[in-house]
């Protein structure tokens, strides 16, 4: 009863089939755990399929059962509003002056009398000045019946915007929000009441056959968009609540990616999630819960899950709970594999008769051979167009440019990565005994093993040895850590410039995977804790709306606009230095960049070539008023010797001109760091402490940088307000050859 106390009986079953999880790997650089174990038999069940073990997390012991949201009781009166359901477009492919929206929803009457009343629709801007406007219907509902309401712009003239506020995606323009208020109002007064947020915008897909390979490319309001982000997968324990996901998808958003991807072995979030990427203009990628390790692909059976029923109630509820939010791009079948055809005929037709408004595509991976006979993707009907395969390995820049350009899967790479080592001051939160365990390579012990330094798909070991042949034996474990970070540096900025300077010709590039489910040492970008690796603010860098960066497939250095807007009075200029700081060329190069248009510049293929040892190549982009919008930095050896970066000269950086600002829910400070030296400040890494400890999340706008001799930037982080409450925060600031500088914070 409203008002009173309730209590809600829950009766918690364990799984039918609780699956057989492969033993945890309790050895260093040992193999990972087997997918879904070593049958796939927890495919049995409709569940979080991952619960049972993968080879980026231990198995849980309960499978995960039980509640794992907050439940609510909500109280209305006789009639109610369900099955909502709001769709935007516009009357030209790429106009998006007028919006044109429909609304459907049903009228349930849930008692024996005929009811007469009005419905009341309202829509507001929630995040931008703009116009509200508000209509009202007559509607009856008989007794014990639903009626089920269609309004669009034909019958209903509030329905056709004019000059609407645009949904659009991280890097594209703004995430423009509405809110809608539904009220039905009966003979006895209001009988229910409810909100939510959505976006105008569209979607859509094309396939293409490139070559024989078949390329997906997705459209937002009619514009094409290259697709940068990677897989999210759920917490292990189910262990997350809404500022985690805002948290995260805020990472995200100041990562510059713009689109994560869920799982097919996970679960679909709660809908706070989704709140969350419709906010920071995040597009989803949305599998339905099908993997190729537990349905038949590798392993497992296409028999299985076997309450098909089961499946087919949560296919619905899902696309009904979801369908709403402007963040969710297209739905797919499963990841590397396909369901049986009961079931995979059912999500199709779902999708089409639910939503309607998104692609399907068959499966996370054209590698996975759809059935013939089968219908392909939806409304096209032809392949995917997408394809997983990894590389999953650390990868050297140079051959992954070489499979951009030949194209075949890197028309669109929905799964590559490479393991990921985290910063030194994350590790004893992960590795509580970070003693050497001398039998193993410095500074491992067993217990890296199970948070994943394993062999498998990742190849740790060869990452490691990487490691070494590069940078040289580490002579602590701090040092052990920042040569791990220049792996993942240069790993993950060749990911994303290598598709980047295809901007027009791949689709797009996504990683396996984002985020961790516990505490691990692979595949991520920023980790449990939520600390990024060098890996972020690589691909943070990359992925930036207008870029400059080295193509090292011929060292010709490259513009690229990633908008649909003309940028004009560029200047790119490009300086190499050699190690001991002495300049050895330097070029400035005028231009203009029309939309979406990549440009060569200066070509660095001599000066590279004809001098020896390690080089450091410094690039800017600035705009017309002398502003640098972008910059970046190699370091390159033709023989692929870098040991001699430990004898860098130290140099120090200056900090000036802190300012203190307060966002919403945050506080942000501004800062300027000058290197007055004549040596290179390489590798420069900003955080904020408190009491020795670094305030995670912290939204950088760059890090691990490098400054040249003279160099200023302006660095900007924002932390959130309840991380720092009765906290002290200090700037502290260090790089390869920067000693450690701090500085103390005010908090206004």
């Amino acid at each position: 009863k409203a008002g009173e106390k309730n209590v809600l009986a829950v009766k918690i079953y364990p799984l039918d089939y609780p699956g057989l999880p492969s033993t945890e790997q309790l050895k260093a650089l040992g193999d990972f755990y087997e997918n879904g174990g070593p049958t796939g038999d927890i495919g049995k069940n409709v569940t979080m399929l991952c619960s049972v073990g993968w080879d980026w997390v231990p198995p849980v012991r309960d499978r995960n059962i039980g509640i794992w949201l907050p439940v609510y009781l909500r109280t209305s009166g006789g009639v109610t509003i369900g099955n909502t359901k709001i769709t935007t477009g516009f009357t030209g492919e790429q106009d998006t002056s007028v919006a044109k929206l429909s609304l459907n929803l049903t009228l349930f009457n849930h008692t024996n009398t005929n009811e007469i009343g009005k419905l009341t629709v309202k829509i507001s801007p929630e995040n931008f000045r703009g116009r509200s406007f508000q209509f009202t219907k007559n509607v009856a509902v008989a007794g014990n019946t639903s009626n089920l309401v269609e309004l669009n712009s034909g019958n209903t003239k509030e329905l056709t915007v004019n000059k609407p506020g645009i949904w659009w995606p991280n890097g594209y323009g703004k995430p423009n929000l509405y809110r809608i208020r539904l009220q039905y109002t009966g003979q006895s007064g209001v009988s229910d009441d409810t909100t939510f947020l959505f976006g105008i915008r569209s979607v859509d897909s094309r396939a293409v056959d490139v070559n024989g390979s078949w390329r997906r490319d997705f459209y937002v309001n009619g514009r094409r968009v290259h697709l940068t982000g990677g897989a999210w997968v759920p917490d292990f324990m189910l262990n997350r609540d809404s500022l985690r996901y805002d948290y995260e998808m805020h990472l995200c958003r100041n990562s510059n990616i713009n689109l994560v991807r869920i799982w097919g072995g996970g679960v679909t979030p709660c809908d706070e999630f989704f709140d969350a990427a419709d906010r920071y203009g995040l597009l989803v990628w949305s599998d339905f819960w099908v993997t190729g390790d537990t349905q038949g692909e590798f392993k497992g059976s296409p028999d299985w899950p076997f309450e098909g029923e089961v499946f087919k109630k949560n296919v619905i509820s899902t696309i009904l709970r979801i369908r709403n939010h402007p963040s969710l791009l297209l739905w797919t079948g499963g990841n590397e594999g396909h369901a049986r055809r009961e079931l995979y005929d059912f999500m199709r037709a779902s999708v089409i008769s639910l939503d309607g408004t998104r692609p399907f595509i068959p499966s996370s991976s054209g590698f996975a051979r759809l059935p013939e006979g089968w219908p392909a993707s939806w409304p096209d009907n032809h392949p995917g167009g997408v394809y997983s395969g990894g590389p999953y390995t650390w990868q050297d820049p140079l051959r992954t440019y070489g499979r951009a350009v030949a194209g075949k899967d890197w028309v669109f790479k929905d799964e590559t990565g490479l393991p990921s080592m985290q910063p030194y001051n994350i590790m004893p939160k992960i590795v509580p005994d970070l003693i050497w365990d001398k039998t193993l390579p410095y500074p491992l012990n067993n217990t890296w093993g199970y948070h994943d330094a394993c062999t498998g798909n990742g190849r740790w070991d060869q990452y490691y040895r990487e490691m070494i042949n590069r940078y040289g034996e580490p002579e602590s474990m701090e040092r052990f850590c920042d040569k791990m970070q220049l792996m993942n540096a240069v790993g993950y900025q060749g990911i994303f410039e290598a598709a980047g300077h295809k901007l027009n010709d791949i689709g797009g590039v996504m990683l396996w995977k984002l985020n961790a489910a516990f505490p691990s040492v692979v595949w991520q970008v920023y980790d449990w804790f939520l600390m990024p690796n060098s890996g972020y603010y690589f691909m943070q860098n990359s992925c930036e709306p207008v870029h400059i960066q080295l193509n090292l497939s011929n060292n010709k250095v490259i513009v690229l606009n990633r908008t649909y807007k003309k940028v004009s009075g560029l200047t790119a200029q490009a300086n190499v230095f050699g190690l001991d700081s002495k300049q050895l060329f330097s070029a400035d190069v005028n231009l203009d960049m029309d939309p979406t248009a990549v440009r060569e510049t200066t070509d660095l293929e001599k000066i590279l070539k004809d001098t020896g040892g390690i080089k450091f190549v410094l690039l800017k982009l600035s705009n017309r008023s002398g502003e640098v919008i972008s910059n970046n930095a190699y370091w390159i050896s033709a023989d692929g010797d870098y040991k001699s970066m430990n004898q860098m000269a130290e140099t120090s950086i200056n900090i000036s001109d802190i300012r203190e600002g307060k966002r919403k829910n945050e506080r942000e400070w501004k800062f300027k760091l000058t290197n007055g030296t004549v040596k290179i400040a390489f590798f420069i890494r900003p955080q904020i402490m408190s009491d020795g400890t670094e305030i995670l999340p912290s939204f950088w706008s760059a890090s691990y940088f490098t400054l040249a001799p003279g160099e200023t930037t302006e660095v900007t982080v924002s932390c959130p307000s309840t991380e720092l409450f009765g906290k002290s925060p200090v700037l502290k600031v260090s790089g390869w050859n920067v000693p450690v500088t701090e500085t103390g914070l005010k908090v206004k």
